[in-house]
């Protein structure tokens, strides 16, 4: 197909945009990243292509899964415009975690291809060997035990345009409240089109800060601005200092940040800060946790009401987005969205509360693209209520409709941007033959909002110490990804039990925000 003749977005619900691109602007610079590798939209193009056949050749159809475990580099790019037009579902994997935590979404995943990066040799020589049957294993880098280099074996595949291409898709993982981490599936996900009305399109730049495999910045940041025609810069790890010297260098007009980083970057000296030119910042987009409203009015001081805050989820709804100017007149709201999204609070018995009033916040499902759970229907069915799901968050709705975040529920912690949550942490020191019980909640940090405790009530005949502290915590680590390993531990004679037996983790959770949420 000519994709000159047809338009940008008849050519995005195909899934491919980047032929688009790349048949109007060739030599463009499409992709860039910190490792030096740098591709134009006809590489780009050519190589997406080349890996889709690949794909093809080795038997996979629409829907089947492609693994992908790979820092932001340009390869992370190739991967995710290649499933686009192949009909294939990709999923990004948290490079954090552990070898037994990423085999484990390899398998659930339903993976028929793994591609891994080799600065994460252990955990992908351990997935793949626990996942004999898979059709094949790229490696990114250098060499991997069992995989075959990727640029080696796409090379060989054609690269000229698929005849007949099939939008695909994502499927993500978030930690479960219980049990393995649960994949958010969409079957019928509607297409990421252009967004010319935010300034995204052929001169625009936008630099990607947070790990692509997150939902954000790899819908915000990759996956808009690839469809858009915009550079896409792949920042490897966030600094803040060297996120100013490549916004001065590379002039970047767009970027997705996490109230963390707001809150790192504005403790440069202001020396620092004076160094580089960043008014070529057009729009930031923020999101992903809660942002404190003197962090957010000094962001708007220093560059300018140019923050688009959203309340949203992996899982679709909501429909929360609110500018800075609007956000100025409401501050600490995440905006008021149109009636047809028709989100509600909730009481703990499933009423609605009255305006004004701390509830729990339900989004209404949308009728196409409805989430569920991959191969988890108990976890589906008890997401919903009726047509309506929750993030576990709480708050309020003001006289003007203007939705505003008071905390959430005891089963998530947000620390950095980043879903925690805490029985995956109780059900790792569970299985350490000194604990009895232990109850992991969320505690204020002021870079990084919450930060991972542990109450642990020990074993009979065990004594608490600093060396049992020391001794779980490695003991966790060994079990999960670092960033979800307490960062302190204390012990209790007891925890707070519902009659049923169930631990009151809010009850647990109370004192250590008791002092904050009066300053509020």
């Amino acid at each position: 197909m000519d994709y000159k003749s047809i338009s940008l977005e008849t050519a995005a619900t195909q899934g491919m945009a980047v032929a688009s691109h790349a048949a109007a602007r060739p030599d463009d610079v499409a992709v860039r990243d910190m490792q030096g590798g740098l591709l134009t939209w006809l590489e780009l193009n050519a190589a997406a292509n080349q890996l889709a056949n690949f794909l093809l050749e080795h038997g996979l159809t629409p829907d089947d899964g492609v693994a992908l475990l790979c820092s932001n580099r340009t390869e992370f790019a190739i991967v995710l415009a290649a499933t686009q037009r192949s009909g294939t579902r990709i999923t990004p994997i948290n490079w954090h975690l552990t070898g037994d935590e990423v085999s484990y979404i390899v398998d659930n995943c339903d993976a028929k291809v793994f591609i891994a990066e080799d600065k994460y040799k252990t955990a992908a020589e351990h997935a793949a060997k626990e996942n004999p049957d898979l059709a094949a294993c790229l490696s990114i880098g250098s060499d991997i035990t069992g995989f075959t280099d990727f640029m080696s074996a796409i090379n060989s595949c054609d690269s000229n345009n698929l005849t007949d291409p099939v939008r695909g898709g994502a499927m993500l993982y978030t930690s479960g409240t219980t049990g393995r981490p649960k994949g958010v599936y969409v079957s019928k996900r509607p297409p990421t089109l252009p967004a010319p009305e935010r300034g995204l399109g052929k001169d625009s730049v936008t630099l990607c800060l947070g790990p692509a495999y997150h939902a954000a910045p790899l819908a915000i940041d990759v996956l808009l601005t690839m469809v858009s025609g915009g550079e896409l810069i792949l920042m490897d790890r966030f600094e803040p200092e060297y996120a100013l010297e490549l916004i001065d260098r590379h002039r970047v007009t767009h970027c997705h940040m996490v109230a963390t980083m707001f809150h790192r970057l504005l403790q440069l000296d202001q020396q620092v800060k004076d160094r580089y030119d960043i008014s070529s910042l057009k729009l930031i987009v923020h999101g992903a946790a809660p942002c404190p409203v003197h962090v957010k009015k000094a962001m708007i001081n220093w560059v300018g009401p140019i923050l688009l805050e959203y309340y949203a989820a992996t899982e679709g709804g909501g429909g929360f987005l609110i500018g800075s100017e609007e956000w100025l007149k409401k501050p600490g709201s995440v905006g008021c969205p149109g009636p047809e999204f028709d989100n509600k609070i909730l009481d703990d018995e499933g009423h609605e509360v009255a305006q004004g009033e701390v509830g729990t916040i339900f989004m209404r499902a949308p009728e196409v693209g409805r989430f569920n759970y991959y191969k988890d229907e108990n976890k589906t069915f008890s997401s919903y209520r009726g047509d309506y799901f929750t993030l576990g968050d709480m708050g309020y709705f003001d006289e003007d409709g203007y939705l505003f975040l008071t905390g959430r529920t005891a089963e998530l912690i947000i620390s950095g941007g980043v879903n925690i949550y805490p029985q995956e942490v109780d059900s790792a020191l569970m299985q350490h033959p000194a604990v009895h019980e232990v109850c992991t909640i969320g505690i204020p940090n002021d870079e990084w909002g919450e930060e991972v405790k542990s109450l642990v009530q020990l074993a009979t005949g065990v004594s608490p110490s600093q060396d049992l502290v020391d001794d779980l915590m490695a003991f966790a680590r060994d079990r999960i990804a670092g960033y979800k390993c307490p960062r302190s531990i204390d012990f209790a004679d007891d925890l707070p039990r519902l009659p049923t037996g169930k631990i009151q983790r809010r009850v647990v959770r109370e004192p250590y925000w008791a002092d904050r949420d009066k300053s509020i």
